[in-house]
């Protein structure tokens, strides 16, 4: 590695000193010095020569940063990490923004499908016509707004218990208020 990193340390010296020939031959090392690092970080081919091309046009606008005397991978190298981060960056917004999307789709689906049009107080007979043990459960939770654990403290019934029940007293419910 010392001694790749020696030779692109003088090609890119040659080049800052007007040799464009050493210019081109230190750019196209320095992608084949890259490559393997967005391989590993990236795994769309497209995208790996997309970040790589913006790592070029980097180090070709930071050439005049370069001290000549100081090793060059770990300078290219440091380039090609932010490049890479501002791509990531980039890149993971689109989807937080298409998430942001889809959660405000979802919301409004949601809202649309669970409203219900009437309230516990607009049911209360029918609630009073289900079994006992149903109708007190979906008037604690629902008049008085306790949970099911807590229901099922009061009740003295297991927590699954009392879920179960108002679910089967929710598809009563349903079918009844259906056919209405």
């Amino acid at each position: 590695m010392k001694n790749k990193d020696d030779h692109l340390r003088q090609l890119m010296q040659q080049a800052l000193g007007g040799d464009k020939r050493a210019y081109a031959t230190a750019l196209s090392e320095t992608m084949r010095l890259l490559r393997p690092y967005l391989s590993k970080r990236l795994s769309n081919k497209t995208e790996i020569e997309d970040v790589l091309q913006e790592i070029l046009i980097s180090i070709h606008k930071a050439r005049h940063t370069y001290d000549g005397l100081r090793p060059y991978a770990p300078w290219a190298f440091a380039i090609a990490k932010y490049r890479l981060h501002d791509h990531l960056r980039a890149h993971y917004a689109d989807h937080l923004r298409f998430a942001a999307e889809l959660t405000e789709a979802e919301n409004i689906s949601a809202s649309d499908v669970t409203e219900i049009p009437f309230s516990y107080e607009s049911i209360k007979e029918e609630v009073r016509q289900l079994p006992e043990k149903q109708a007190k459960i979906l008037h604690l939770m629902h008049s008085e707004g306790y949970t099911a654990k807590e229901v099922a403290a009061q009740i003295g019934m297991n927590e699954s218990a009392v879920k179960v029940a108002a679910h089967r007293a929710y598809k009563v419910l349903k079918k009844k208020l259906h056919d209405q």
